[in-house]
């Protein structure tokens, strides 16, 4: 099920969820705004010319107010926000309409699990011709929130908890799960 604004700020006032900073605006009848934090990473060229999902990615990390995305740029972006969910309780990034209907999309990725703990790295992509300028601050998505049958048995615990900044692929620490 959806939550609405009501069971939001109710959470909220119960600390049952954790929005950090938040104002009053960003909640909406069925989801919270996200707005753009201040850190950028970029992949930075391999010697090989190619990243594989077995080894280390190496990131340029930039912090600045304001970021020109290129045409056909991606880069990791991070959330002003630090948000904690309980064991009960997922997310779904959702990228705001004015902002696709520019190019821009902000995740490809877009779940978060419950008990979950950390910034959202937010994955941004230009698919306009023209450069897009990024300001720290915008609202850039929003959060879905969806309550679940019930607590999970193994809330999230896993390699991006408790990320902060634009937190770059850890594909590498994976155990695969090949027969």
């Amino acid at each position: 099920m959806i939550l609405s604004d009501k069971t939001l700020w109710d959470m909220l006032e119960h600390n049952t969820l954790a929005i950090s900073p938040l104002t009053p605006e960003q909640v909406q009848p069925a989801s919270v705004d996200i707005r753009l934090g201040t850190t950028f990473s970029v992949v930075e060229d391999s010697p090989e010319g190619i990243i594989t999902m077995d080894k280390e990615i190496h990131y340029k990390t930039i912090q600045t107010d304001t970021y020109m995305l290129l045409p056909n740029q991606f880069v990791l972006a991070t959330t002003m926000e630090t948000i904690a969910l309980p064991d009960d309780l997922t997310a779904f990034v959702e990228g705001r309409s004015s902002l696709g209907r520019m190019g821009l999309f902000i995740q490809n990725a877009g779940w978060v699990d419950p008990g979950f703990r950390g910034e959202i790295t937010l994955e941004l992509y230009n698919a306009n011709r023209c450069a897009i300028e990024l300001r720290a601050g915008r609202r850039i998505g929003q959060l879905v929130f969806a309550r679940m049958d019930q607590p999970a048995l193994y809330p999230y615990a896993g390699k991006y908890q408790g990320q902060k900044g634009a937190t770059g692929s850890r594909v590498f620490l994976d155990t695969e799960l090949i027969p």
